[in-house]
């Protein structure tokens, strides 16, 4: 095995460590009366809001793939609809192994069917990262905005609060205040130090591979419908946001929560699908300790709610993916 390969297998393995280990610290505390109150409520869950959810998650899917053509063409490249949404969904599936190997696998999939360069359908990907973080920010103000009192409290509790009494600790002792001062330099130097090598890197090979990545990203500057391509951005981020709406609905328990409480969730489970192989652990992790500590919710239905959500998007992930993709490449052989 390679050593690329071997880092590869243990990133996979620490990460799929913290999501079981955030899954045990879900259930450890579940008594088995809570157990058989779980189990009726995914049994009297209305499925009908959850395969609405599905329904508005794969239209997510789709914008994803037709906004990522405005960002090929102005370059000479384009995919096929289907194709790109062959590639979008069998990126999303290659998270669930790996968090981001998606980007990876979706531009080599357009580099082998579609003819575009990989370097550059990653540095269009990047380019796609960049603007959804931008949107991510927007919701995180927004949801500041109409959320402040919850948000808040929440920081204190689990940033400010913690934070203080770490900083109060190392104030306190000279020895850690030396330590913390040593790993600051150490981070400076290395910095000065690797700039050179770098720089020698960006001569060779490496500086092809950066010129193809700038080229992909500086696709934006380039785009002919810069209006149509934000539209579909926000879009994309309304149908996550709805997608989780309309779950809200099917467990009874969190039926009566608004689009408000619903911004705080998408918020926070944004960051637990990056924390983990497609969000397992994590996701229903932060979602149901939101849910109980931010808005009252009962333990039952702040556990079923997120896996709910989690486990929908997961099934239609690996559906589309091992029935509907395969069938219309089956002469490809576009899914591996």
């Amino acid at each position: 095995m390679s050593v690329k390969n071997t880092k590869s297998v243990i990133q996979f393995l620490v990460l799929l460590g913290i999501g079981i280990l955030l899954i045990w610290l879900s259930i450890r505390k579940i008594t088995p009366s809570q157990k058989q109150e779980i189990f009726t409520a995914f049994r009297t869950a209305d499925y009908f809001w959850v395969v609405l959810s599905m329904i508005i998650a794969f239209f997510s899917h789709f914008l994803r793939a037709f906004r990522w053509n405005y960002l090929l063409e102005p370059l000479g490249y384009k995919t096929n609809l289907v194709n790109a949404n062959c590639h979008v969904i069998v990126g999303y599936l290659a998270n669930y192994g790996i968090p981001r190997m998606g980007e990876v696998s979706r531009c080599a999939l357009a580099a082998k069917y579609d003819k575009v360069p990989f370097e550059i359908a990653f540095g269009t990907v990047i380019t796609e990262r960049i603007v959804d973080f931008f949107v991510f920010t927007l919701i995180f103000a927004f949801t500041l905005l109409v959320q402040f009192k919850e948000l808040i409290g929440l920081a204190n509790k689990l940033v400010f609060n913690p934070l203080k009494s770490r900083l109060s600790g190392i104030s306190e002792s000279p020895v850690k205040m030396l330590v913390v001062a040593a790993i600051i330099l150490a981070c400076v130097g290395a910095f000065f130090f690797l700039r050179r090598k770098f720089a020698n890197l960006l001569k060779g090979k490496l500086g092809v591979v950066v010129k193809g990545l700038a080229e992909g990203i500086g696709s934006i500057r380039k785009m002919k419908k810069p209006v149509q391509f934000i539209i579909l951005s926000i879009l994309i981020w309304a149908s996550y946001f709805y997608s989780l709406y309309a779950c809200l609905f099917a467990i009874k328990g969190t039926s009566h929560l608004g689009q408000a409480e619903c911004l705080t969730l998408l918020l926070f489970g944004t960051f637990g699908v990056i924390f983990s192989p497609g969000g397992l652990g994590a996701y229903p992790f932060i979602v149901g300790g939101i849910l109980m500590t931010t808005f009252g919710i009962d333990e039952v239905s702040s556990f079923a709610l997120p896996w709910l959500s989690w486990t929908s998007q997961f099934i239609l992930i690996l559906s589309l993916s091992i029935f509907v993709l395969p069938l219309y490449n089956r002469k490809k052989n576009v899914v591996s």
